[in-house]
């Protein structure tokens, strides 16, 4: 097809000039040309933009004083949110929102619901130093009001130079005397650390008595020294009281490891039961310790022809149970007779007692067996086991060994070393024990107490 296409200076070279000059002639000197196009939606102007919007004024660009600064810096400053309050304002900012102007809203109003709440609650807070902010401590109200135990030193006390406790020995201690009371290191950390041992043993229960026998298979392995420690390392870090009966069917000697302040024992509560009506009726049938550790004696007349019994025991549990928070059972050698079923019944948790020889290790790791086979397992997997390392050929054996046998069967394992006023089989002096025997006592009383219901039902 040939190509068509033509220039204007050729189209205008093919007409003639006077043919030009009349079409340049004929040609309007504007020419307009109108198109509808669909109309706009009106714009809304929106609330927010309408409540901050600046109204249209005329101004006069001339009329400008020449003393009047350009522009006007406010500072804003707005208070630290505290921890509690971060969760919230973040939630509100991530949430979408219909202009920046009511996020910066829902943001403030998370903020300030985020304080009120902590408001309702009560608290107490105080001043972390690594991090420089306050880290409240919650005291949830939760179903009912707070008991006056709550109101303690830590929580209401602000920690200064005038509050703070003196230190409790060692060079600190000297220190503060020495500069009279101006420099206060506190304590050291091994005070810090007896401390925290203390707390853990102090451990509060509500919903009524703990139970607690110690028992084995076999005699001679110390379980009457052990109950003794574990009840003079409780009585000695809490402010209950504490009893440590003396259940054995025969003849015990628990009342002989303090010195005696009566020569009642279990077979006098269960005659007397029916006239005891308070604490001061039952305390004068107890010996007290030291430590204020109250030991009930067993039946030490071999003339007795009727053996302390379930029945028996129940009697002095049920009474004991009225003034004891915790109570300790020193159980006999046997675990079939019917005291040791009674016993087993209100345990908490139990205490094994087993020497450091192969003999009374397999003993006592029967005796786990026995409770299992009956009914007792939850009880074998929260026990403690204390091994006595003063028993004879403890020094031929691994002991690394038992506990390792132990280990796979009960909750904690602790050594009890040998100390010479335990060997005598004498009167106990808590504060004359070796500071590693005392030091024994106690973390078996922690580990106890951590094995036992902090609240639960009467």
């Amino acid at each position: 097809m040939p190509n068509t296409k033509t220039s204007d200076d050729e189209f205008h070279s093919e007409l003639p000039p006077e043919t030009v000059d009349s079409l340049a002639s004929s040609l309007p000197e504007s020419l307009s040309i109108q198109v509808d196009l669909p109309a706009a939606p009106a714009r809304v102007m929106p609330a927010d933009e309408v409540a901050v919007a600046i109204d249209e004024v005329a101004v006069n660009p001339g009329y400008v004083e020449s003393s009047a600064p350009s522009t006007t810096s406010i500072e804003v400053v707005t208070p630290p949110l505290r921890r509690s309050s971060y969760a919230a304002v973040a939630s509100a900012a991530a949430a979408p929102a219909a202009s920046p102007y009511e996020a910066l809203l829902a943001t403030d109003a998370a903020a300030a619901a985020a304080q009120h709440s902590r408001r309702d609650r009560v608290r107490s807070e105080h001043v972390d130093m690594a991090g420089g902010y306050e880290a409240p401590v919650e005291h949830s109200r939760g179903d009912g009001p707070e008991d006056a135990g709550m109101l303690t030193a830590d929580r209401l006390l602000e920690v200064n130079r005038r509050t703070r406790p003196a230190p409790k020995g060692g060079w600190n201690r000297f220190v503060y005397n020495a500069t009279f009371h101006g420099v206060n290191l506190g304590d050291s950390a091994k005070v810090r650390a007896e401390q925290a041992m203390t707390d853990r043993i102090a451990k509060q229960f509500t919903g009524g008595t703990r139970f607690v026998p110690i028992l084995t298979r076999k005699g001679g392995v110390g379980k009457t020294t052990v109950t003794t420690l574990l009840g003079m390392a409780l009585a000695d870090a809490r402010e209950d009281r504490i009893i440590a009966v003396d259940a054995n069917p025969d003849r015990g000697t628990l009342s002989e490891r303090v010195t005696k302040q009566t020569r009642a024992t279990v077979r006098d509560v269960v005659t007397k039961a029916h006239t005891i009506t308070g604490f001061t009726d039952f305390s004068s049938l107890v010996s007290r310790d030291e430590t204020r550790l109250d030991i009930l004696a067993s039946d030490t007349d071999p003339m007795l022809s009727e053996a302390f019994d379930e029945n028996d025991y129940n009697v002095v549990a049920d009474l004991a149970a009225r003034f004891y928070s915790i109570v300790l059972t020193d159980c006999g050698t046997g675990i079939v007779h019917s005291v040791m079923r009674a016993t087993l019944q209100r345990a908490d948790s139990i205490v094994i007692v087993s020497g450091g020889s192969v003999d009374e290790a397999r003993l006592a790791s029967e005796t786990l067996t026995w409770l299992e086979a009956n009914g007792y397992g939850d009880l074998v997997r929260n026990a403690v086991v204390a091994i006595n390392t003063a028993t004879q050929g403890t020094n031929l054996v691994k002991l690394e060994e038992i506990e390792s046998h132990f280990q796979s069967r009960v909750r904690e394992i602790v050594r009890i070393p040998y100390d010479p006023q335990l060997a005598a089989g004498s009167v106990v002096n808590y504060e004359d024990l070796k500071p590693l025997t005392r030091h024994s006592a106690r973390t078996l009383a922690a580990l106890v107490v951590e094995g036992l219901p902090a609240d639960r039902g009467m």
